[in-house]
């Protein structure tokens, strides 16, 4: 089987068919944000249902036979606080499937609070034909060297604005292809690159993220935009908007 990864329409999320295996994935899920919010002093509802909701929605209709966390499924480093543990608690005992973590900045030791899931290293995991790396830190050469390589992380956005000034920021994906030259030279060997890459913006839509379009924002990743040769924004209904830099 060929692997491959494809956005779902209007979703910030994934179907990657996988040697065996049909994956839903989503990437900075972020439970728990809304605690943290409050105590910076911003008072925002609970979507903590919602999340949820969504997730298991998408599961459903993607008729996907496991779930990939693509980094970041809690938002505090570390434990968590409480609240934030329930969520993931009820959201894990609402799936009825294998869920992987790919550990996170945001995730700490959460292998050590929550059972039943498989915690993959920071640096990522390859399963069949896909690479997997949340995106705070360097790719293995082991996920490098798979047909298709996704990262998170960013929390890609546009700024869009209109004649008259108007302005509105928008979740994107950004695609292209693995520029080698990076991560020959971080991990002192060469790589072929050339391989599909994926940036996913996040499922959580409270989050912030990296204006891709504002180049004065920086990228959070260290081996972006470098190592993303080619890079295109897409719209979450699928709207190419063409080289991310230029939009």
């Amino acid at each position: 089987m060929v692997s491959s990864v494809e956005p779902i329409p209007g979703q910030a999320a994934a179907i990657a068919d996988l040697s065996g295996s049909r994956a839903l994935v989503v990437a900075d899920y972020h439970a728990g944000l809304e605690v943290a919010l409050r105590w910076d002093g911003v008072s925002v509802p609970s979507k903590a249902g919602e999340r949820r909701d969504r997730l298991l929605e998408l599961k459903a209709e993607t008729a996907a036979d496991r779930v990939i966390i693509l980094g970041d499924f809690g938002n505090a480093i570390g434990a968590g606080p409480d609240e934030e543990i329930a969520e993931i608690h009820d959201l894990l005992s609402a799936l009825d499937c294998p869920v992987t973590v790919v550990k996170g900045n945001h995730d700490g030791d959460i292998e050590e609070h929550i059972e039943g899931i498989e915690v993959t290293p920071a640096h990522g995991i390859r399963i069949g034909d896909v690479g997997f790396a949340h995106g705070h830190t360097w790719p293995s050469p082991d996920v490098l060297e798979a047909d298709v390589l996704c990262t998170a992380h960013e929390h890609p956005q546009v700024n869009l604005t209109d004649e008259v000034g108007g302005g509105r920021t928008e979740r994107v994906w950004l695609r292209g292809t693995v520029n080698p030259e990076p991560f020959a030279e971080f991990h002192g060997r060469a790589f072929d690159g050339g391989a599909p890459f994926v940036v996913f913006p996040a499922f959580n839509d409270l989050v912030g993220g990296t204006w891709v379009n504002a180049q004065k924002d920086g990228f959070l990743s260290p081996f972006l935009p470098d190592g993303l040769r080619d890079g295109e924004a897409y719209l979450l209904d699928g709207t190419r908007l063409g080289d991310y830099s230029t939009i």
